[in-house]
């Protein structure tokens, strides 16, 4: 589908405008009991209040690491691993207090002692050799999705496995990144208005078995699943289907809701692909919004899944729904809508193919 370059501007602001505001409104809710329905119908309605005066929520670790990763890519005009993770580094001394985890924070202090000679060592040491497998790497993912708009899905495969390697060495951690970066790059060359979900998943489930499939250097452990993506991604099918038969537990109990990549990359997805259509007992809202909502309805790291589906649902409305109503309770955004999208869609402004 032809996308024209005013209309492309406005699905790049809004994929790193749902970022952000995934990640501020979602935070105060991360690791706490999942709120019922009519405390959210109230806290949405309160959001849309133009005459509502509250302090911007501040975002987090993770937009703080996407961030870099669009600064980096539009300073060196390609993907560079080594100044991607200066960046993390910077970033993180000079503002600790973002909620960044344990872990990171280990393998950001030996890049420091290590003066950067070997920026994948860290996070493959970690955990005995096995590495993390958290949702960090797919977190930050989507100014790869958008640096990559105009290359194939062997690049944007390969791009985001190395950005997610940084800090997320095991093959759940870095394929979680894939997936969520495939998705971000296939809403932004779909027609809005011509989302099937059913033939996205299905399109996305053929990509990561490519992108799963294993290679010579990868060591499996006996009985271990090498396609566990599409394997989910079938699960999320299965679910969609079902409509509103599904209840939070269900989505809880077959796809999970956890810190782990493999337990809120897939999670966030169907959160999504639900909003396309209305759901029952939720106040009409638009898609992003109701994406959010949805996540919320679930207990623990709800922030997280706001952030991914975030990604999605903004680039499907163009960042103009999303600001008339949210822009007032996001840090930076003001900032990130002058600055990174614009260079960010001069370097995937559409081909001379595309009208």
């Amino acid at each position: 589908m032809a996308v024209s370059e005013i209309g492309l501007l406005g699905r790049f602001r809004g994929c790193q405008v749902g970022a952000l505001l995934g990640d501020c409104l979602g935070a105060p809710f991360e690791g706490e009991a999942p709120a019922t329905r009519s405390v959210l119908n109230n806290y949405f309605k309160r959001l849309r209040d133009p005459d509502l005066k509250v302090p911007y929520k501040a975002y987090t670790d993770d937009y703080a690491m996407t961030k870099c990763i669009a600064q980096s890519l539009l300073d060196c005009k390609k993907f560079d691993d080594k100044d991607i993770a200066k960046k993390f580094v910077k970033e993180f001394f000079a503002e600790p207090d973002r909620g960044y985890g344990g872990n990171v924070v280990d393998v950001f202090a030996q890049l420091r002692a290590s003066k950067f000679s070997d920026v994948y060592a860290p996070a493959a040491l970690q955990f005995n050799g096995s590495g993390s497998y958290g949702n960090g790497g797919a977190m930050r993912i989507s100014p790869i999705a958008l640096f990559c708009y105009n290359d194939g899905n062997d690049e944007v495969i390969d791009m985001a496995r190395k950005s997610a390697l940084l800090t997320h060495a095991n093959r759940l951690g870095y394929n979680g990144a894939i997936m969520q970066c495939l998705a971000v790059h296939t809403v932004l060359h779909t027609d809005p208005g011509q989302l099937d979900s059913a033939a996205f998943v299905k399109d996305l489930i053929v990509r990561m078995k490519k992108a799963e499939k294993p290679t010579e250097d990868d060591i499996l452990d006996k009985g271990e699943n090498p396609y566990y993506y599409a394997s989910r991604l079938e699960k999320v099918l299965e679910l969609l289907e079902r409509g509103d038969s599904v209840s939070q537990e269900n989505v809880e109990e077959e796809l999970g809701v956890h810190i782990s990549a493999h337990m809120s990359v897939p999670t966030a997805l169907y959160a999504f692909m639900r909003a396309l259509k209305p759901i029952k007992n939720i106040e009409g809202i638009n898609t992003y919004l109701l994406s959010t909502y949805y996540n919320m309805l679930a207990p623990t790291e709800s922030e997280i899944r706001h952030k991914m589906a975030g990604n999605m649902a903004g680039e499907k409305l163009k960042s103009v729904v999303i600001v008339e109503m949210e822009q007032r309770h996001g840090e930076w955004l003001e900032e990130s809508l002058c600055n990174q999208q614009k260079q960010l869609q001069k370097r995937g402004k559409p081909s001379n193919s595309q009208s």
